[in-house]
């Protein structure tokens, strides 16, 4: 599949679409200003009654949308169609069984033009009249006939796929753009641009969703806005790349087939599959196919419910089901999907009705639709809820229907909403139109509750990545509320979402980023998830697994978790070195075949809780794993943060700006520098990676003991008193001998040793003896390869804080070890020291090493 020529096509696509559709708004006067409804002519243009009708209604649905936002809606109709009818034409679906926007070529071939519009008078499209079809016929007229035949086919469509086509109405076809069928026109490029070949394979269905929204999903992130209902679907789609989805299918729904049916055939179609220990978790047990269920809970464009469709077929077959019956149980009895976003709803159902069509011919008569719940707010009112009702009281519940299209599937109601819900149901009379419409308000938020509450056999998901920076002001306070321990994410919160969904001893398959493993944010969720339930495998991805996102944007894992305590090790793949999705995706079918390659591993989960914070760190070795139990930095030294000043400007300097008669160097103590009167002080602020010795670049301004600064942060922080701590940090420390690091770094670990006489900064960090050990033996420790490797997993981020570095373990010694550690150490800083006094950006500096 071509992905640059499908993406540059769909982005253009949107953007000539919504000029399109403006210029028919312009043309009846559809817009701010223009003639009001009931109008007969617009611009001197007179109108039909028909054609009055029609702009009175887009004139109505734009004051109560706005205009841009129904410019967009019609714009992604005609999209959606487009690309839907050119899907069904390749693969000869369309009810005609006659080509809407190709015609045949001399050569075989296919090439722009209709051969419907060629063929009219022969062609039956059901509701198309086949005089007025005569008429266009008759009189040349190619325009106005496609477009004709083009609606009538989507009518026809909306028939057969009720879920899939929506009815377009005439005031929406007064919005399809003209000269669509130019060559550089929008199906005329559509042709073009993209490979009919490319058309073989149903994910380019969902392809072709992500990248019509990518301008706009790029600009949401751009503008640092708060999500809202219109922009969250849009911002969090992403199109899983399809050997994850093997992946993830195949060890959850495969694996509860394969356990029970240990002998079926299916095992030789699943290459991602990694055969279970011998002491497996107690599974489900299952007659048939028939008894599975599966949930995609954000399932945007289906493709993981593709596959899913895909396996389960097999399955079926293998039952020995006939194959015409098999779609219409696979969509009604094992798949389920649930979705804020209705335009990707609509294509999942599209692309699984294209998979349901592929194996039964006459699918589209059968009246079967694909599950997807589409979860829209409901609303309910006071008049809505019976006074005194068990619902009256759930305010959360209320507020969270009242959301849906926010927090979509992370509403998890209970059995008490369910049954709240049903009793206001009994409580609301059905006489009069309001009772009538309170009972319809109540009966959908029941059907959305009773969807919501389901649990399955297995959920997998790839589930929206956002971080709460980007919440809206409902939304950051309801996750806060209903997610306290994974809050910082949407795509944590599914997570644990997943495990409620699935049911005891099911799976949950996801897809999601990697710093729940390690961030000390999610260490509540990772105790629980050991204790609770058991990693079956892991693919740890990191960077670079979507190809659709560049560089180091998104670190990925993707895992199977069973939903229960399983005796059993989990396995282990790490990719995280490896660049791009292929190469990825080799090397995990390698490790999967050869579990002695060097990057599969095994490992029992409670061996994680030797660790502090308990990270994911399957990885690490049997020593490094009992280091921990000798002891941390914590113990034997302090780490952490130092001084804010409140106005860097104002009171920082680079050391070669200030008199250096008023800098004080290597003072012990407050008193020795208010004895001195100097003004300027050594101030370690981090700085580039150097490890060993140097960056001592600043100099603060601590006259009088940090006069200024003090006072100054009382004035900016009135409520802090005369405790200044929580900006003026561990004072205490100030002047000590010690190490620091730079917090935030590019690259690894690296720290570096200073004597007395300085003040550390909030960013730069300091690290201080309290026991027998040396700093001299903690920098050695600190900037060594088992320091990296501990580094590697207790937070493998650029973002090194005093808690992680506390976290490194430290083994007992022998005296002549620790001597013989710190004699290197010795020697690595006078190296370092003497290039860094090479330069002049040292205030050691005497002479230049080339004279």
């Amino acid at each position: 599949m071509n992905d640059t020529a499908i993406k540059n096509y769909c982005i253009w696509a949107r953007n000539e679409l919504i000029a399109g559709v403006e210029a028919r708004m312009r043309l009846y006067g559809v817009a701010e200003g223009a003639e009001p409804a009931g109008a007969t002519a617009v611009g001197g243009r007179a109108l039909s009654p028909e054609e009055t009708g029609w702009r009175d209604a887009l004139l109505r649905a734009a004051a109560e949308e706005g205009f841009d936002h129904l410019r967009d809606r019609a714009a992604y109709t005609w999209f959606n169609r487009i690309a839907a009818v050119r899907y069904m034409e390749v693969h000869d679906f369309l009810p005609s069984r006659v080509r809407m926007f190709t015609r045949p070529a001399a050569d075989g071939s296919w090439g722009l033009g209709s051969q419907a519009a060629d063929e009219a008078l022969d062609v039956e499209i059901e509701g198309a009249d086949p005089v007025r079809v005569a008429e266009l016929k008759q009189a040349g007229e190619d325009g106005p006939l496609f477009r004709y035949l083009f609606l009538a086919q989507c009518a026809e469509l909306s028939g057969c796929l009720p879920g899939v086509f929506q009815p377009v109405d005439a005031c929406m076809a007064l919005l399809l753009p003209a000269n669509l069928m130019d060559a550089d026109g929008v199906i005329g490029r559509m042709v073009g641009d993209i490979d009919e070949e490319d058309w073989e394979d149903v994910q380019i269905l969902g392809w072709m969703y992500q990248y019509y929204n990518s301008e706009v999903k790029d600009a949401f992130f751009a503008s640092k806005a708060k999500e809202t209902p219109d922009t969250i679907g849009p911002a969090t789609q992403l199109f899983t790349p399809d050997w994850i989805v093997r992946y993830m299918v195949q060890n959850s729904l495969g694996r509860l087939w394969m356990l029970n049916n240990p002998g079926s055939p299916l095992r030789g179609e699943m290459e991602y599959y990694i055969e279970p220990d011998s002491e497996h978790e107690d599974f489900i047990k299952i007659a048939g196919p028939e008894d599975i269920s599966l949930c995609d809970p954000a399932c945007g464009s289906g493709h993981i419910l593709v596959y899913a469709f895909e396996l389960l077929a097999k399955m079926y077959l293998e039952r020995g089901y006939r194959e015409r019956e098999i779609p219409g149980l696979v969509l009604s009895r094992n798949l389920h999907g649930m979705e804020i976003d209705p335009r990707a709803a609509q294509i999942a159902r599209l692309a699984l009705a294209m998979c349901a069509r592929e194996l039964d011919r006459r699918f589209f008569g059968r009246g079967v639709q694909a599950d997807i719940a589409v979860l829209a707010p409901v609303a309910l009112g006071e008049g809505d809820v019976p006074q005194g009702s068990a619902l009256e009281k759930r305010k959360d519940l209320l507020d969270a229907l009242a959301h849906l299209d926010e927090v979509g599937s992370l509403l998890a109601p209970g059995e008490g909403d369910l049954a709240a819900i049903r009793e206001a149901i009994e409580l609301t009379g059905s006489d009069g139109l309001f009772g009538s419409s309170s009972r319809e308000r109540l009966q959908r938020a029941l059907s959305t509750c009773e969807t919501l509450a389901r649990r399955h056999d297995c959920v997998v998901a790839n589930p929206p990545y956002m971080g709460s920076s980007s919440f809206g002001p409902f939304m950051s306070r309801w996750v806060k509320k209903n997610y306290p321990d994974v809050k910082s994410d949407l795509c944590t919160c599914f997570i644990e979402r997943g495990f409620n969904l699935a049911k005891d001893r099911g799976y949950a398959a996801m897809i999601t980023m990697q710093s729940w493993m390690f961030l000390g944010s999610f260490e509540k969720m990772r105790s629980s998830l050991i204790e609770g339930k058991s990693i079956l495998s892991m693919l740890h991805l990191g960077p670079r697994a979507f190809d659709a996102i560049g560089g180091e944007v998104v670190n990925v894992t993707a895992d199977v978790v069973y939903n229960g305590r399983a005796a059993c090790e989990g396995a282990y793949v790490r990719l995280v070195d490896i660049n791009g999705s292929e190469a990825k995706r080799q090397k995990a079918l390698e490790a999967i075949k050869n579990p002695g390659c060097g990057w599969f591993y095994r490992r029992d989960a409670e061996t994680f809780k030797q660790i502090p914070g308990t990270p994911i760190a399957y990885w690490a070795s049997s020593g490094i794993l009992s280091a921990f139990t000798s002891g941390t930095i914590r113990e034997a030294a302090f780490a952490g943060i130092g001084m804010r000043t409140g106005d860097n400007d104002r009171f920082l300097r680079y050391w070669n700006e200030v008199s250096f008669e008023k800098v004080g160097l290597g003072y012990t103590s407050s008193e020795q520098e208010i004895a001195s009167g100097s003004k300027w002080i050594p101030y370690n602020k981090g700085g580039s990676f150097r490890r060993w010795y140097g960056n001592n670049e600043y100099v603060v301004n601590w006259l009088n003991d940090g006069f200024e600064i003090k006072e100054n942060t009382r004035r900016v922080y009135p409520d802090l008193g005369d405790n200044l701590g929580w900006k003026i940090s561990n004072e205490k420390y100030y002047y000590r001998p010690g190490l620091t690091w730079t917090g935030v770094t590019s690259g690894a670990f690296n720290c570096r040793l200073y004597g007395s006489g300085f003040i550390f900064d909030s960013g730069a960090n300091g690290l201080f003896s309290t026991g027998l050990l040396s700093v001299d033996y903690f920098a050695g420790l600190l900037n060594s390869s088992v320091a990296a490797s501990a580094f590697s997993f207790l937070n493998p981020t650029l973002n090194f804080g005093a808690g992680t570095v506390n976290n490194i373990p430290v083994v007992s010694a022998a005296d002549d070890d620790i001597v013989q550690a710190e004699n290197y150490v010795h020697r690595c800083v006078d190296m370092s020291k003497a290039d860094w006094d090479s330069f002049e950006t040292s205030w050691d500096f005497k002479r230049s090493p080339l004279i």
